[in-house]
């Protein structure tokens, strides 16, 4: 969606806060032998708290209320009976709406301890997504997301996973412009609208360079089999840069 309100965007802050607070309120509670089902059941305990309904549940009728991926799965995992361990990568990622407005975050964790490897790896998708904010404006290119990011992982020894893309939200949870690149691409003219809402979500691996789709129909892997992190924010393009709808507060 475009803003052409001022309502509209308080409407996306108060949703952008209820998912961030869950996102972050299930990675404090991660510890050795959870199941990703028990970690799932305390965001949508927190969801409905708010009065927000999950995206992917009522969306797509996705069996969760967020998306729990582990280790090898590196997003869209269904949460079960899987239990977490000590130094599991683990993806979380929350959408949700509420009064018709839509949010999307997601961040990967690690189940302590970590290990120096995986903390940089976190480090530098987090990196990824910052450098790929900072190219949101109006007016500017929506091809310059994919270039500054691919630019980073470049000079990093990283590769981007190449059929994962970031999305326009706000009014649903998947809406245009669609398939906005975060890896660099040639061809794509597209401006970025002022007051238009997106997310931002590089996927960003050492190795890893497509999405493939697991037997249960939800659940993709890297192919090459390899790690990957990936972190997402909602934001709001205004002449001046990026505003980010997805922080706690």
């Amino acid at each position: 969606m475009t803003i052409t309100r001022e309502a509209e965007l308080a409407a996306l802050k108060v949703i952008g806060r209820i998912v961030a607070r869950t996102m972050h309120a299930m990675a404090r509670a991660m510890e050795p032998g959870m199941t990703t089902r028990e970690l799932d059941e305390i965001g949508a305990a927190l969801l409905e708290r708010e009065g927000a309904i999950s995206a992917p549940r009522s969306a797509y009728g996705f069996p969760g209320a967020t998306c729990i991926s582990v280790n090898e799965e590196i997003a869209h995992g269904i949460p079960g009976d899987r239990a977490l361990a000590a130094g599991d990568l683990v993806n979380i990622d929350v959408s949700a709406s509420k009064d018709g407005f839509y949010a999307d975050t997601g961040a990967s964790f690690q189940v302590p301890p970590g290990t120096p490897a995986q903390d940089r790896l976190r480090r530098d998708g987090r990196r990824a997504m910052e450098i790929g904010i900072a190219e949101v404006a109006g007016g500017r290119p929506l091809a310059g997301i994919g270039k500054a990011i691919g630019r980073f992982a470049s000079a990093r020894g990283y590769t981007l996973i190449r059929n994962l893309a970031s999305h326009g939200v706000g009014r649903s949870l998947h809406e245009a412009p669609e398939t906005i690149a975060t890896w660099p691409t040639r061809g794509d003219r597209r401006r970025i609208d002022t007051g238009l809402v997106l997310t931002v979500e590089p996927f960003l691996s050492r190795g890893g360079q497509w999405a493939t789709e697991g037997d249960d129909g939800w659940t993709l892997y890297a192919d090459p089999a390899a790690p990957v992190v990936q972190f997402e924010h909602t934001v709001v393009a205004t002449p001046r840069g990026a505003v980010i709808l997805t922080l706690p507060g």
